[in-house]
């Protein structure tokens, strides 16, 4: 089950991976400008979204919220890469050297999704795509309650793990409901 969970992961960060770069290509890196606050804030949106789909059964704009969860996914590892640079004062970055940064992140997620897949025996396939959504919500607000304590914790993880987990139920959610099958 690892093998077939590992070749899944990797097929969605594919796809989300080859969005962001052309996103890059076509944007540059303006992303630059934004405060990790307003990065999590940009995920809140995206996550409500989602909720707001799943509960009301219909929607009036024309995007699939599995496309919401690439925006997560591809957000959160945005906010990786910023956390990273916090002293770099650069605004634009070159194509390259960003695919590079999402790489690291993406593999450093992959490698953080084996342990605690392996320690969970993958009981997020028997969850619903709804609790996911709101386990990324809940995630969201414990990210903006640490950024509210200036980034300090007592005991708890810090922002990046928090990203890291939000980018891995993401992925569980557009693995659960087919996506890389398409």
């Amino acid at each position: 089950m690892a093998e077939k969970t590992e070749q899944e992961f990797k097929a969605v960060i594919s796809k989300c991976r080859s969005l962001f770069e052309k996103k890059t290509i076509d944007y540059g890196t303006a992303w630059r400008i934004l405060r990790l606050s307003s990065i999590t804030d940009q995920i809140y949106i995206k996550a409500m979204r989602i909720r707001s789909i799943q509960e009301k059964g219909t929607q009036k704009i024309d995007e699939d919220i599995l496309d919401e969860f690439v925006a997560i996914i591809n957000y959160c590892l945005m906010a990786l890469t910023q956390l990273e640079l916090l002293e770099d004062e650069r605004m634009e970055l070159s194509a390259e050297e960003v695919m590079k940064y999402y790489d690291k992140h993406a593999n450093e997620t992959m490698n953080l999704m084996f342990n605690k897949n392996h320690d969970y025996g993958e009981a997020w396939r028997m969850m619903r795509v709804s609790s996911i959504t709101d386990i990324i919500l809940m995630k969201l607000l414990r990210v903006k309650q640490i950024e509210g304590n200036e980034g300090k914790t007592i005991v708890s993880e810090g922002v990046d793990a928090n990203y890291q987990d939000m980018i891995n139920y993401s992925i569980f959610a557009l693995i659960l409901s087919g996506f890389v099958s398409e």
